[in-house]
C-alpha cells in the first residue's frame, strides 16, 4: 500500500518504522528540516522538506497515486487543511488525521476526513475506568467498529517481559499506542524495555486483536 506520512515527530518516526516493516511504500513530508535529516538517515527512505498544509508542497510531493494519507501535525486545522487538499486535488482514497481537541472528531468526520483520532480522549477513557479482567483490561470499539482499542496487561505469562517494544510482533493494521507503567504513560519508543505488570494499548482492525491476544500470552494463533 502507498501511504502519505504528512508532518509529526514521535508519532511519524514510530508509524514509518512500523509500516516499512509491513512493506509498505512511504512518502514523507515534514516541515521541519533538521527532523527530514534524521528520518532519511534513520529510515534509509526519501523525505520532502515542506510545509504539508501548503497545496504546492502536496504537488511537489507528487501523491496523486498514493492509497492514504496520514495527517499527524500538532495542529488540527493543520491536519484538516491538508486532508481535505490530498482527498479533494490529489483524489487520495482514504484520509486520516491525528486530533488534538476531541471536539473536532466529528467535525473532522463531517468535512470529509475518513478517520479522526483523538489519542488524549480514547486514553483518558481508558485509564479512568478501572475493571480487570485477565490480561484483557479493557477494549473499546472505535470508528462504527473498523478500529479497535485493546489493553492489555503483561502477566507472567506474557513472554515479553524484560524484552524490547520492537520485539512484539504485530499483525497488519496494529500499532501499539502507548505503555502505561504505575501512573506514568511511556512513548512506544522500540528499545522500551517492558517489565512485569505494565499496561499496553493496542490500536488495531477487529480482524487483528485476536492475533494481538494471542500473541501476548504466548498462545499460538489458528
Amino acid at each position: 500500500m502507498k501511504i502519505v506520512i504528512a508532518e509529526g515527530k514521535t508519532k511519524a518516526d514510530f508509524l514509518i518504522g512500523s509500516l516499512l516493516k509491513k512493506k509498505h511504500s512511504l512518502m514523507v513530508i515534514n516541515e521541519d528540516r533538521a527532523f527530514c535529516d534524521y528520518l532519511a538517515q534513520t529510515h534509509k527512505i526519501p523525505i520532502l522538506h515542506g510545509d504539508s498544509s501548503k497545496i504546492y508542497t502536496l504537488a511537489d510531493a507528487k501523491i496523486e497515486n498514493y492509497d492514504i494519507l496520514i495527517a499527524l501535525s500538532a495542529y488540527d486545522s493543520d491536519n484538516l487543511a491538508i486532508c481535505q487538499a490530498a482527498k479533494r486535488l490529489f483524489h487520495i482514497k482514504k484520509t486520516v488525521a491525528v486530533v488534538s481537541n476531541p471536539k473536532n472528531v466529528d467535525v473532522f468526520k463531517t468535512l470529509g476526513v475518513n478517520t479522526a483520532i483523538s489519542a488524549t480522549y480514547l486514553l483518558t477513557q481508558i485509564i479512568e475506568q478501572a475493571s480487570t479482567v485477565d490480561i484483557l483490561l479493557h477494549t473499546i470499539s472505535i470508528e462504527h467498529n473498523k478500529l479497535v482499542l485493546t489493553e492489555l496487561l503483561m502477566d507472567k505469562h506474557c513472554p515479553y517481559q524484560y524484552r524490547q517494544l520492537q520485539e512484539i510482533p504485530l499483525p497488519d493494521r496494529a500499532l501499539i499506542c502507548c505503555v502505561l507503567r504505575g501512573n506514568d504513560m511511556l512513548p512506544p519508543q522500540n528499545e522500551l524495555l517492558l517489565l512485569p505488570n505494565d499496561k499496553l494499548i493496542f490500536l488495531s482492525s477487529p480482524s487483528a486483536q485476536d492475533t494481538i491476544i494471542a500473541t501476548m500470552t504466548g498462545r499460538k494463533t489458528k
